[in-house]
C-alpha cells in the first residue's frame, strides 16, 4: 500500500508540473498579449512578455511582412498617443490549444471583442531563465460581420 500511495504521489507531482508551465505560459499571454497588446495595459508588460527578438508574420495578398516587436510597440504608442483618452472596448481570449513540450510552448487562442470573433492567433514561446516568453504570431483576422 506505502508503494502505491507513493506511486499516485510521484505521478500527481508530475501532472503538476505540466500544470504549471501550461498556467505560466497562459499568463504570460494574458497579460503581455491580451492585456498589454489589446487592453490598453503597460507596454512593460509587453517588454516582459515578449521576447526582444520576437517576430509576427502578417500574410497579406499572398505577401508576408516580418513585424519586430520593436516596430509593433511603437505602432500601439504612436495610437494611444493620438487618442490619449480612448478607452478600448476590452478583448477576451478563449485558449484552443496549448502545448508545452520541455522549454517550447506552441498557443492557439481566439480574440474576442463584443463576444465577436476577430483573432485566431498562434503563438510560439520558449522558456528562459526569467520565464516564459512569446518569440513569434502568426494569426488570421476574422471578416467583421
Amino acid at each position: 500500500m506505502k508503494t502505491f500511495t507513493f506511486l499516485i504521489l510521484l505521478l500527481s507531482g508530475f501532472v503538476t508540473l505540466a500544470q504549471t508551465d501550461e498556467d505560466n505560459v497562459k499568463a504570460v499571454i494574458e497579460k503581455a498579449y491580451v492585456g498589454g497588446i489589446h487592453n490598453g495595459g503597460p507596454v512593460a508588460d509587453i517588454r516582459a512578455g515578449f521576447h526582444p527578438s520576437f517576430s509576427m508574420y502578417v500574410l497579406n495578398n499572398d505577401v508576408v511582412k516580418v513585424t519586430s516587436i520593436e516596430e509593433w510597440i511603437g505602432n500601439i504608442e504612436k495610437g494611444r498617443a493620438q487618442n490619449p483618452n480612448a478607452s478600448p472596448t476590452k478583448a477576451s481570449a478563449k485558449f484552443i490549444s496549448a502545448i508545452v513540450t520541455g522549454s517550447s510552448a506552441s498557443v492557439t487562442l481566439e480574440l474576442y471583442r463584443n463576444d465577436k470573433k476577430i483573432f485566431t492567433d498562434n503563438l510560439l514561446l520558449y522558456k528562459f531563465p526569467e520565464g516564459w516568453r512569446i518569440v513569434a504570431k502568426t494569426f488570421y483576422r476574422h471578416p467583421v460581420s
